[in-house]
């Protein structure tokens, strides 16, 4: 497997792996998303290629304070093959690399299958709620 950050042309496909695996919501635009996130210093995309093929990716981000995971996904065909453990391993790397001292993330409620992978991997739910606002 092949890890590298993504770039420009990675787009359209990493919006269809995001798409396909359930992480889009009607109300957030993931080709915004991804832009955003390539326009910036402290966050990056990273993808995971295997046989030349896109098979997974995560998006981190650092705010100054914690580090942040979004969009971690895996190719429907290539799941249970340790492609989101090594990209969540990457990302903590990146991110410890840029001085985090924290990585947080939000799973939904109702996703048990999530839950269960990040408890796995070391993730502890946090006595905390979220609260947001959409800026116009």
């Amino acid at each position: 497997m092949i890890i590298r950050p993504a770039g420009v042309a990675d787009r359209d496909a990493v919006v269809a792996l995001w798409r396909d695996a359930g992480l889009t919501r009607p109300w957030n635009d993931p080709g915004s998303d991804f832009d955003l996130a390539l326009a910036n210093p402290t966050s990056t995309i990273l993808l995971a290629y295997r046989n030349g093929d896109l098979a997974g990716s995560v998006m981190a981000g650092f705010d100054g304070h914690r580090g942040w995971a979004y969009y971690l996904a895996s190719a429907t065909r290539q799941r249970g093959q340790g492609i989101a453990r090594r990209l969540m391993a990457e990302a903590e790397i990146w991110l410890a690399q840029l001085g985090c001292p924290r990585v947080r993330l939000m799973v939904r409620t109702d996703n048990l299958a999530a839950k269960g992978f990040y408890a796995a991997i070391g993730y502890e739910e946090q006595d905390v709620i979220t609260l947001g606002r959409t800026l116009d």
